[in-house]
């Protein structure tokens, strides 16, 4: 079983994902701001499973947008666990709203926590990966880098971003014995406070001259959850499930993407067709072993 830091774990798709490791055996280090305060009701919970499932679950504090934070977190985890095997990247944030009525602050604000985030989380972690020569990296993506929904633009262009990162970061690391897994969930209408929780557009007087669009954003939600076949229940505690398949995998035999996602938007096809042209882009410049996992 692995040593995993989550973060992102206060809430939603990271505290389901956490639950789920815990109960397939792995040692888990829930992250989250403020532990004792504005969170202390997610540590309670929290410890309250660890207690009766008997399962090893931890809180850490960690603040994706400091580095100080990032440090602080992975030194606590390795000085009592040892080591760190598996960092699930998680911490994000969602904005909702015009793509004009956003400023450059809001939209530097939220690349600041769904991308650098992901970079000084990395950058806490990876000497120490790579002086062992193994780890995993798995990145929660989304779909939307696929299907492009509107009226999330920046969210999107972060995702995109984020995206990016991981791609590029997974040649390097690869060649150090780490593996990366990029996990790619659908639109949840359910079961997270995701939408509930959505930042808005600083600029008033732009979002009121897109007016004649808000009924469209007004029901958003619910157009999203008419994609959803009937007939399954589009949790997104599957994705914490899918995360415990994949880190249950052996060194090498783990996916580079996985999709879960039940808006039936065609993204496995699309994934496919680009990741070949990936593969041969890279086999064409000389450069194929950065897409396999070098052994220790």
């Amino acid at each position: 079983m692995s040593v995993v830091l989550v973060t992102g774990a206060s809430t939603g798709i990271g505290n389901l994902t956490v639950k789920a490791l815990a109960s397939a055996g792995h040692t888990v280090y829930a992250s989250m701001r403020d532990p004792a305060g504005r969170n202390a009701t997610a540590v309670s919970e929290l410890k309250d499973i660890a207690n009766r499932d008997d399962v090893d679950l931890r809180v850490v504090e960690l603040d994706v947008q400091s580095q100080a934070s990032a440090d602080q977190a992975v030194s606590t985890i390795i000085d009592t666990a040892g080591r760190l095997d598996v960092v699930v990247h998680n911490a994000g944030h969602l904005y909702v709203g015009y793509v004009e009525a956003f400023t450059a602050g809001d939209i530097s604000d939220l690349f600041d926590i769904n991308v650098l985030g992901v970079q000084r989380v990395n950058r806490a972690v990876l000497p120490h990966m790579r002086e062992r020569r193994s780890g995993t990296l798995v990145y929660v993506g989304s779909t939307t880098t696929v299907s492009v929904p509107p009226f999330l633009g920046p969210y999107v262009a972060s995702k995109f971003a984020f995206d990016a990162l991981a791609m590029v970061t997974a040649y390097e690391v690869s060649q150090f014995g780490i593996e990366t897994t990029i996990v790619m969930p659908g639109a949840f209408t359910q079961g997270t406070q995701h939408f509930p929780n959505a930042s808005h557009a600083s600029d008033d007087a732009i979002t009121a001259a897109y007016a004649a669009l808000d009924p469209m954003v007004a029901r958003n939600e619910e157009a999203t959850a008419s994609l959803f076949d009937p007939k399954i229940d589009a949790d997104p505690a599957t994705v914490g499930v899918e995360i415990a398949r994949i880190l249950s995998l052996p060194a090498g035999q783990k996916p580079f993407r996985s999709v879960v996602d039940f808006t039936q938007s065609n993204v496995e096809q699309v994934i496919k067709v680009t990741e070949q042209s990936r593969r041969d882009f890279l086999t064409r410049l000389g450069f194929s072993e950065l897409l396999e996992l070098k052994a220790a």
